[in-house]
C-alpha cells in the first residue's frame, strides 16, 4: 500500500471540483449539467478511497481526468451545443457537431483501459490476443449499457432529454457511438499496450515496497 495519494492525482481531483462547482453555478441547463456529469459524482469518490490501496497508472489517472472534464464541458452547454464542435464541424465541413463522438471515444479509451488494467494485475492467466479481445469486448458491452441508459433517461423525461442524448438527428447515432467507443478499445490494444504494461510494473513494485 502506498503512503500517500500521488499530488498528481490530489491536483486533478481539485481541479475536477473546482470546475464542477463554476459550471454548476454558471450553466444554463442544470438538469443536463447535473445528468452529464454524474458519473464524475461516482466514480472519483471510488478513486480517492482506493487510490493508496490500489493506484491506477499515471496514463490510466490523466485519460480520466481528460474524461471527466469532456464531461463537464458537455454537460455545461450540452454536447450538441460545445463551441470547439462547432469550429471542427465547420473545419471539417460535417454535418453535426462531433463533439459527443469525442467523448464517447475517450469512453473506449478510459473503458479499455481501465479493463486492461485490471485484468492484467489481478494475475489471470491471458496471452496477448486473448487480453486484447477481452478489453474490446469489455468496451463495447459497457458502452451498450451506457446507451440502455441514455435510453431509459430519455423515456423518464421525454421531449426534454434532448440535450442529454445529443442525437441531432442522427438516427444512428446509438451504434455511431458504440464505434468510437470500439476505435477508443483498438487504440489502447495496438498504440498504448507496451507502454501502459511498464506502467503497470512499475505501480504494482511500488504497491509491493
Amino acid at each position: 500500500m502506498m503512503k500517500s495519494r500521488p499530488f498528481y492525482f490530489t491536483a486533478g481531483v481539485a481541479l475536477l471540483a473546482l470546475l464542477l462547482f463554476i459550471t454548476a453555478l454558471t450553466t444554463e441547463r442544470r438538469l443536463t449539467w447535473l445528468m452529464e456529469v454524474m458519473p464524475i459524482f461516482i466514480i472519483v469518490p471510488i478513486l480517492w478511497a482506493t487510490a493508496r490501496r490500489y493506484p491506477l497508472t499515471p496514463v490510466l489517472y490523466s485519460l480520466i481526468f481528460v474524461g471527466c472534464v469532456s464531461l463537464i464541458v458537455g454537460g455545461m452547454y450540452s454536447y450538441a451545443r460545445v463551441p470547439v464542435g462547432f469550429y471542427v464541424q465547420e473545419w471539417l465541413g460535417l454535418a453535426r457537431n462531433p463533439y459527443d463522438r469525442f467523448g464517447h471515444l475517450l469512453q473506449g479509451l478510459v473503458v479499455s483501459l481501465s479493463a486492461r488494467e485490471v485484468l492484467a494485475r489481478g494475475g489471470y492467466r491471458l496471452g496477448a490476443k486473448m487480453l486484447a479481445f477481452l478489453v474490446c469486448c469489455v468496451t463495447l458491452a459497457i458502452s451498450a449499457f451506457y446507451e440502455l441508459i441514455e435510453w431509459w433517461v430519455a423515456l423518464a423525461l421525454g421531449k426534454d432529454a434532448d440535450d442529454f442524448l445529443g442525437t441531432q438527428g442522427d438516427e444512428w447515432d446509438t451504434q455511431a457511438d458504440m464505434l468510437c467507443a470500439l476505435l477508443g478499445a483498438a487504440f489502447t490494444v495496438f498504440v498504448l499496450g507496451r507502454w501502459h504494461s511498464r506502467q503497470i510494473e512499475n505501480v504494482m513494485k511500488r504497491t509491493r515496497q
